[in-house]
């Protein structure tokens, strides 16, 4: 079966876009094969896209005919406030669009789609979330890191990192004292206290470390070192955000996986 007709097929499953209602969709880690139906169905139907600085500009060609609203955020740089970007859906939507939020990863995982959605229910606002593949477990398949293996964890972690040495920063030494996987998002600026903070709390310098950018794309880079390491080689190579940190033992199932793949392809 021809994938055209496979969707075909689908389409009737597909919920259709309504005027002046907001839907908050993520895009995924990047590559515009991870989106799921739902969200290619709503660029197809959307008037005014309202998308982040994450969103690879080739999903965007599925927006074809939509009016292209760039509301990016970057630490250190000008950027959307907030309260504009909740503005602007509420404004849309109420002029009848078909306003889709498009956010990298997942709406709900630290991409304030928790607090948009708030705003647009206390608005009146209809609005309807569409989940997406989460950087942190888009990221850590592409880039051959098992996000859970029996015998390394029983959990794992997904923390923010941009309020590290703030007032606001997160308990570094309890996490560390779990002993599970830490996927650290928005922390590159601050690689150098958050890995600090962890061998403060107990973890070896010598536990399994990596940085992953620009995941699933074809600029998707991997630095793999060790938690006591991986802020001087970070610097060294020029790693720049956006990154995800991932400190724990399943990054070094990647070099064993690859290690097996190479052998395969060469028997």
């Amino acid at each position: 079966m021809s994938f055209d007709k496979a969707l075909a097929r689908l389409a009737p499953q597909i919920v259709e876009f309504e005027p002046g209602h907001v839907w908050l969709a993520g895009a995924g880690p990047g590559n515009a094969g991870q989106l799921t139906l739902d969200v290619v169905s709503a660029l197809a139907q959307a008037d005014a896209v309202i998308y982040d600085a994450l969103v690879d500009a080739s999903i965007l060609r599925a927006a074809d005919g939509a009016d292209l609203h760039f509301v990016g955020k970057r630490g250190g740089k000008a950027s959307a406030r907030q309260d504009d970007i909740t503005a602007l859906l509420i404004a849309l939507a109420g002029r009848g669009k078909r306003v889709l939020r498009l956010k990298g990863g997942d709406p709900y995982v630290f991409g304030r789609g928790g607090e948009e959605a708030l705003a647009l229910a206390a608005a009146g606002i209809p609005f309807r979330i569409l989940p997406g593949v989460t950087s942190a477990f888009g990221a850590l398949a592409s880039a051959g890191i098992p996000a859970t293996m029996r015998g390394f964890n029983k959990a794992i972690i997904l923390a923010t990192g941009h309020a590290a040495g703030t007032p606001d920063d997160l308990d570094w030494a309890a996490l560390a004292k779990t002993g599970q996987p830490i996927v650290v998002y928005m922390g590159l600026a601050n690689l150098a206290k958050i890995a600090a903070a962890l061998v403060r709390g107990g973890l070896a310098p010598a536990t399994p470390a990596a940085i992953i950018t620009a995941a699933t794309t074809p600029e998707e880079r991997v630095l793999v070192s060790t938690l006591g390491r991986i802020t001087q080689e970070a610097a060294n190579t020029g790693i720049t955000s956006p990154g995800l940190i991932v400190i724990g033992e399943i990054v070094s199932m990647r070099a064993q996986l690859g290690q097996l793949a190479n052998l395969v392809k060469s028997a």
